[in-house]
């Protein structure tokens, strides 16, 4: 998978040091109620298609950008369902480490558009949709927990995106 080029300017004058970013998380499903998962190349987990914002891209455009790039769907976001800061640090094979602030939103397959997956960069072994109750395995524990805020956001009747208040 390849790093983005301003964190890899970042990293010549930070080295590994703890890096903040800003990641989006697509949850992304299809007329039929299915969900979108790839099964990344990295772990071997299936799991939403998530990213990092480059600088001064909106957050919704790196959805749109990520979806497209990782599994050639095209969407469009409708909500913003989670704002949600890691707390604990992600420390890579190469020793970079990582926190990130995480904006979660719902999407629809856009009208007209792709919506046939397919394996379209590097970062996925395969992607697919999958109905809600047969989601397969390995699934990732990141995706487990995304999976379970979204329920709490319809729940809570879908009006407005949950916000971490933890202590």
């Amino acid at each position: 998978m390849a790093t983005p080029e301003f964190i890899l300017r970042l990293r010549e004058k930070i080295g590994h040091d703890p890096l903040w970013l800003i990641g989006v998380t697509a949850y992304v499903e299809d007329g039929a109620g299915r969900l979108l998962l790839g099964r990344r190349a990295d772990t071997g987990e299936w799991a939403l298609v998530y990213g990092i914002n480059e600088p001064g891209e909106e957050p919704a455009a790196t959805v749109v950008r990520e979806v497209a790039e990782e599994t050639g769907v095209d969407v469009v976001p409708t909500d913003l369902v989670r704002v949600r800061a890691q707390r604990e640090l992600t420390v890579y094979a190469n020793g970079d480490q990582t926190q990130y602030l995480d904006l979660m939103f719902l999407c629809r397959v856009a009208e007209g558009g792709r919506a046939e997956p397919h394996v379209a960069d590097d970062e996925s072994l395969a992607v697919g949709w999958f109905a809600p109750d047969a989601l397969p395995e390995p699934l990732a524990a990141s995706t487990r927990e995304r999976l379970t805020a979204m329920a709490a956001w319809r729940s809570a009747g879908a009006s407005r995106a949950l916000f971490a208040l933890e202590e």
